[in-house]
C-alpha cells in the first residue's frame, strides 16, 4: 500500500477509510462493556480542534473485548499483545469515525500513552505498543501519523485487558 495521498489510478486524494478497506480492516462498533459495567464519559472528547481519546482497549468485530487476556510476559506473548495494540488502533479509530464522522479530518497525532498489562519482570512495552503506531503510520503516512508516546507497563489493566491505549489528536480546521 502506497502512503502517498494521491490514487495511483485516479489521482484522488486517497482517503483513510479507503486505506483500511485496502489492507482488509474494518471499524469495530461502540464497545460492548461487560455485564453491569457503567462507562460514565465520553469516548472521544472535542475541545476546539483537539479530539482528546479516552483508554481504549482491544475490540472484537462485534465490539466486544477482544483476548487473549493476562499479562505480557506471562500469559501472552510480545506478537500477541502486539496484535491487541493493533486492534485497539482500529477501537480508537472507530470512536475518532462516530465522534468526526471523517477519519480524514485529522491533521495530526500528537500523542499517545500506551499502557501494557505487564508481568513482573516484563521490559518491552515500546515494542507491544508498535503495534498501534505501526498501524497509524500505515494509514497516516509521516507527517499526519508521527505523535509523541509513552509506552509503560501497569500492574493491572481494567477486564485483564493486556494493552490500553489513549490519545489526543488535531483536526483540520478548513
Amino acid at each position: 500500500m502506497s502512503l502517498d495521498a494521491s490514487d495511483p489510478d485516479g489521482g484522488q486524494a486517497t482517503s483513510i477509510e479507503s486505506r483500511l478497506q485496502r489492507l482488509g480492516l474494518s471499524l469495530p462498533p461502540p464497545l460492548s462493556p461487560p455485564p453491569g459495567v457503567v462507562l460514565p464519559f465520553a469516548s472521544v472528547r472535542v475541545v476546539g480542534c483537539r479530539a482528546l481519546v479516552s483508554g481504549h482497549g482491544p475490540q472484537n468485530p462485534d465490539g466486544s473485548l477482544a483476548g487473549p487476556f493476562g499479562k505480557v510476559g506471562s500469559d501472552l506473548t510480545i506478537d500477541e499483545a502486539y496484535v491487541s495494540a493493533r486492534l485497539t488502533a482500529l477501537s480508537i479509530l472507530g470512536s475518532l469515525h462516530r465522534s468526526l464522522g471523517n477519519l480524514d479530518r485529522i491533521a495530526a497525532w500528537t500523542r499517545v500513552f500506551g499502557m501494557v498489562n505487564s508481568a513482573p519482570g516484563f521490559r518491552m512495552q515500546p515494542s507491544v505498543i508498535n503495534g498501534f503506531s505501526d498501524l497509524i503510520l500505515d494509514l497516516f503516512g509521516p507527517d499526519v501519523g508521527a505523535h509523541a508516546r509513552s509506552a509503560v507497563g501497569m500492574a493491572e489493566l481494567p477486564f485483564g485487558i493486556p494493552v490500553e491505549i489513549e490519545a489526543e489528536v488535531e483536526l483540520r480546521t478548513d
